[in-house]
């Protein structure tokens, strides 16, 4: 079959490739966080109908799947931060198909330490913003109580709270970022429209959190998608939100019940 060059990508001819790109968008998202956020569309109208203020609801990002058995609690854990990530590798097989694998989108380890720094910094800025802004909304009524981790108190609590950060971070930039965009540029979506696509994705899924999680995961998503296309690469993204998450989940098992401005439920 012929190709013609689109960008840094090779494709079919034009009769072929934009219904097939398209198909094959919908099908990523419908198999990860497309998915995630009609779930999480359902979750928020549960709340909204539920007795009681958002503020007194809780959020639970990492709970327990096995209560007093901790082996079988693990073992749910770790299946769930794997088959989470399958998304990912269809990805990378997609990418793959047109000769550039996920390196396409700057996610590989070629310039590890630019990236960890960049990651460090952006989360630094991003951090105490993004904390600030969710007291503030949950404080006037626009948000659940977020609840990072409510796992038993066993000797694998943190080394898979960090586990499902790394994951949500791969999975969601490797997604929402580098192949969405790139998807949306391909099928002649403009800068602009691939940007707020990407980024009221990302503010969707968060809304089981309360339309507090979904803005600020939105304006995240703007900056995100910015930062994308000024460095060209998605790994100092998934440093940055590997970081926010590890942060807020481990602060969270550290911190919670111990001081008076983390909200608990």
């Amino acid at each position: 079959m012929s190709v013609q060059r689109v960008g840094d990508a090779s494709l079919p001819p034009d009769g072929l490739a934009r219904p097939v790109l398209r198909n094959e968008t919908l099908i990523v998202l419908a198999l990860s966080l497309g998915a995630s956020a009609l779930s999480s569309l359902i979750s928020f109208v549960g709340s909204l109908t539920k007795t009681g203020p958002l503020k007194e609801q809780a959020a639970t990002l990492n709970g327990s799947y096995a209560p007093g058995r901790p082996w079988l609690d693990l073992s749910w854990q770790l299946f769930g931060i794997a088959s989470a990530l399958v998304p990912v590798l269809l990805v990378a097989h997609l990418l793959l198909r047109e000769g550039s694998g996920l390196r396409a989108i700057g996610f590989d380890r070629t310039r590890p330490w630019p990236d960890l720094g960049r990651g460090a910094l952006v989360a630094a800025g991003i951090g105490s913003a993004g904390l600030a802004f969710y007291l503030a909304a949950r404080a006037t009524g626009f948000n659940l109580t977020v609840v990072p981790e409510s796992l038993p108190e066993v000797w694998w609590k943190y080394p898979v709270l960090i586990l499902s950060a790394i994951q949500n971070s791969v999975l969601e930039e490797v997604v929402v970022v580098g192949y969405l965009l790139r998807r949306l540029g391909q099928l002649g979506w403009t800068p602009m429209a691939a940007l707020v696509a990407s980024s009221v994705l990302r503010g969707s899924y968060h809304l089981y959190q309360g339309i507090g999680g979904f803005v600020g995961n939105m304006v995240m998503g703007v900056v995100f998608v910015l930062l994308y296309r000024r460095w060209g690469r998605v790994g100092p993204l998934v440093v940055a939100h590997a970081l926010l998450d590890i942060v807020a989940f481990v602060g969270y098992g550290l911190l919670a019940g111990k001081v008076d401005w983390l909200p608990t439920v």
